[in-house]
């Protein structure tokens, strides 16, 4: 069984030192090692006025590698890698689902970093290719937006969405006392 787990590609959290991500990626794909660093698109405004659209880390410090638990030394060794996410010394895997809907969600939604948030309403999605997550539900200057927040390693992501596209989880506030 242990040995079965270990020769299985799962998908994992890494860790990396701050601003290296891009880099990681870099030697990951050198060393033919799979990987997904999400992005997101932002207007960044250099210090002569010109204004630039550059992709940066959604979950900034982190990427994702599909690899056996046995090969993970050869991650381990990429230059500004810090470690693999887990408890202890045991890295914990991703459902390759929550990685694929992470992937669909980056190609067809506009998102951006969010810090990770404690409090709040929580709420379901209820239809699309989030159907099914909860996250807390904000309201921004020019809309809502839904909070999706990845436990393992206390990351978040803003994603643009309509009031009408999640529903209250009842095990949070009363019905009558949830508002966004």
């Amino acid at each position: 069984m242990i040995e079965d787990q270990m020769s299985q590609f799962r998908w994992y959290a890494v860790y990396t030192y701050p601003r290296h991500e891009k880099k990681v990626l870099d030697q990951l794909v050198l060393r033919k090692i799979e990987s997904f660093l999400p992005y997101y698109r932002a207007l960044h405004k250099w210090r002569n006025g010109c204004r630039v659209e550059v992709r940066l880390p959604l979950f900034p410090g982190y990427l994702f590698v599909r690899i056996r638990l046995q090969d993970r030394v050869r991650v381990l060794q990429v230059p500004g890698l810090l470690s693999l996410i887990g408890f202890g010394a045991s890295p914990v895997p991703l459902a390759t689902e929550e990685i694929q809907r992470l992937k669909t969600m980056i190609e067809t939604m506009k998102s951006e970093p969010h810090p990770f948030l404690k409090m709040g309403d929580r709420v379901r999605v209820k239809s699309g290719c989030l159907a099914g997550f909860e996250g807390i539900f904000i309201r921004k200057a020019n809309g809502f937006r839904f909070v999706l927040n990845v436990d393992l390693i206390k990351q978040a992501a803003s994603i643009e969405m309509s009031a009408e596209e999640v529903e209250p989880i009842a095990s949070s506030l009363p019905a009558s006392s949830w508002h966004v």
